[in-house]
């Protein structure tokens, strides 16, 4: 069978690539750009399509490392050419968020900030506080990231203390309501006490505090507490008044002195090194400050070129405005933005929010007065995060360099992997691999193994031969193309940690042997009684003092590899725990347990249900629903 070759990126086809620009116009609209597997790299907009696409392409532009890998990977570019610079961002903003390409993050998803995610997928929405973007279904909705976590977890905690919410993702018993009912902490969700719609409209208000329009939810509760005074419900409207105190004690200390008072408006400014970029945005509501978000980017040092996207500080700002409004609801954006420096299009973004908020945004550098105040303000703000920042890069920066110093290894290791094992006497066994960037966790890049190894079971583990497994289908891949970019590849390691002595190091160094990665990889393992590091080949461990910064670095990671192998092992432990009497059951497959379960939530509730509730189950029929009420009540 004859297979076509996969065609050479643009970089290394001069003159395909000096074609396809040319092909390319000079009008506002989008470019998207693919890889040899046609899978899309990155989404752009622009005024001028034609000369912003070769501007990744000159020898003399300044690109940062992430676009200079993206670039290498290029082998074809489309466009759809708008009649304005405003469609250009909306079309962008939609594709970006359907096809969601690697390469279009600005901003480091360092899990520094926290979110506020409301559930809005679900039919009773939960409320809670989570570090992870990547959690949420399409209707769910993420507010922040929020500078201050305390005080998110303040304001969390008196809005449910004011609202009666959901407070559990499961509910507790199965035919009555908790505690938290009969408190009125809950209206009773897990039974469905109150209907989906009166439910959802407490939740909206709630959502208003971390919008950013607590004068526009003051104003709906006072009404309230009015309507219910009125109509001699006098138990309501101090239930109402206690939530206007609770809420207007959030903002009691955080009035800004500006005029205009009514006037809604967000202040937005960055402090940056040659590596990284810190930047606030400050939510001005009514006077007061509502709101202080936290954005954190990776970007070379800066220059004046305005050809060079995401470098100057004006892009960079532009960038974060994009990213952020585009992803709020109309009323969440203010009807004025303040920027610390001149935007690179500025007017098409303020056509953009205006259009979509259903009335003039402006946004405005101040240069004098109050405005310009609020900006240093913003400002110093942001260089304090990052002075916080860099003394952490420089800590984890000073560990790396000491580990490159006991190793011997010719350059920081950017990328660390983790192995480790976790069962009881073989049953359940599981693997995990957790990877360290620059020295801090990653987890998007976490990933669990089950152990599929016949010989280990219930009663005989084999921690070198769990080991090989799991090396083996890891690098699986680039054992098998040998032609596969490793050097400069994010998902290739500049280090793997093993957890375990001479032995377990051995396992695995006999694997990587056998696919050819030995010469290319570099590969330790830590005991843990002594903290000892052991090389392949050595009978010896190395000398090093357990408190040294590179030998900390290398627990921290062996620890977080422990801690997420045991959770799996558990997870899956308590999964065949709650299984094993209903794998008893004839006709009971694992589907339709799964489902059982989902449903019940426990044994002990699918034990008391009767035949007909136990029939409601989908995939659950009558027949099989009366075996199932059999199996648990015989004679």
């Amino acid at each position: 069978m004859v297979t076509s070759a996969k065609p050479l990126p643009l970089v290394k086809d001069p003159d395909r690539l000096e074609k396809r620009l040319k092909e390319i116009p000079q009008e506002p609209g989008v470019y998207m750009m693919r890889d040899a597997s046609d899978r899309l790299l990155y989404i752009g907009k622009s005024k001028k399509l034609r000369s912003r696409v070769r501007s990744y392409f000159r020898e003399s532009q300044r690109l940062s490392d992430r676009i200079v890998m993206m670039v290498r990977q290029v082998v074809e570019i489309e466009f759809i050419v708008t009649d304005t610079e405003a469609e250009a961002l909306a079309l962008e903003a939609n594709l970006v968020k359907q096809h969601q390409p690697y390469f279009n993050v600005l901003l480091k998803d360092d899990k520094k900030y926290p979110y506020i995610l409301i559930t809005w997928s679900e039919e009773y929405p939960r409320i809670f506080i989570t570090r992870n973007r990547r959690l949420a279904k399409e209707k769910d909705k993420y507010y922040g990231p929020f500078v201050d976590a305390g005080l998110l977890r303040t304001t969390l905690r008196l809005a449910k203390r004011l609202f009666p919410m959901r407070q559990r993702p499961q509910p507790l018993f199965k035919d009555r309501p908790c505690l938290n009912y009969d408190i009125g902490r809950c209206p009773g969700v897990c039974q469905k006490l109150i209907s989906p719609e009166d439910y959802r409209k407490t939740i909206q208000k709630i959502a208003m505090v971390f919008q950013g329009r607590t004068g526009e939810l003051l104003d709906v509760l006072t009404e309230n507490m009015n309507q219910a005074a009125e109509e001699l419900n006098f138990e309501a409207a101090a239930r109402i008044r206690d939530q206007i105190a609770g809420i207007k004690s959030l903002s009691a200390d955080q009035k800004v002195s500006l005029p205009d008072d009514t006037v809604s408006r967000d202040a937005i400014a960055l402090a940056a090194d040659n590596q990284h970029a810190c930047i606030q945005l400050f939510q001005i509501r009514a006077g007061r400050l509502v709101g202080r978000l936290g954005f954190f980017a990776e970007v070379p040092s800066f220059s004046s070129s305005r050809d060079q996207e995401g470098v100057e500080p004006g892009a960079i700002l532009q960038r974060v405005l994009e990213e952020h409004y585009q992803n709020a609801d109309a009323v969440e954006i203010p009807t004025e933005i303040l920027v610390q420096h001149e935007l690179p299009d500025a007017e098409m973004l303020a056509d953009y929010l205006s259009e979509h908020k259903g009335r003039k945004v402006t946004i405005l550098v101040p240069q004098r007065q109050a405005k310009a105040e609020l900006i240093e303000m913003v400002e110093r703000n942001a260089r304090y995060e990052l002075e916080r920042t860099q003394r952490f890069a420089d800590r984890n920066t000073e560990a790396m360099e000491d580990l490159a110093t006991i190793l011997d290894l010719p350059d920081l290791p950017h990328r660390i992997e983790g192995y480790d094992i976790s069962h009881i006497q073989g049953s359940n066994a599981v693997a995990s691999q957790v990877v360290f960037i620059d020295g801090q966790p990653a987890k998007q890049h976490y990933r669990h193994y089950k152990i599929k190894n016949p010989d280990v079971k219930p009663g005989h583990s084999d921690d070198f031969a769990s080991l090989a497994e799991v090396i083996r289908r890891r690098f699986r891949k680039y054992g098998e193309d040998m032609q596969m970019q490793r050097v400069g590849n994010p998902d290739w390691p500049d280090l793997v940690m093993i957890d375990g002595g001479k032995g377990q190091l051995s396992a695995v160094v006999a694997v990587l042997q056998e696919m050819n990665l030995m010469d290319e990889l570099r590969v330790v393992s830590l005991a843990k009684q002594r903290e000892e590091i052991f090389l392949p080949g050595e009978s010896q461990p190395l000398s090093t003092d357990a408190e040294q910064p590179g030998v900390q670095l290398l627990r921290r990671l062996r620890d977080e590899a422990h801690r997420f192998a045991v959770t799996f092992h558990r997870q899956q432990r308590s999964d065949k725990l709650r299984r094993s009497r209903l794998d008893e059951i004839p006709g009971l497959g694992f589907h339709r347990q799964k489902l059982l379960l989902a449903h019940f939530h426990s044994i002990d509730y699918i034990r008391e249900a009767t035949p007909k509730q136990l029939a409601e189950v989908s995939g659950i029929g009558p027949r099989l629903a009366q075996e199932i009420y059999d199996y648990f009540h015989p004679g």
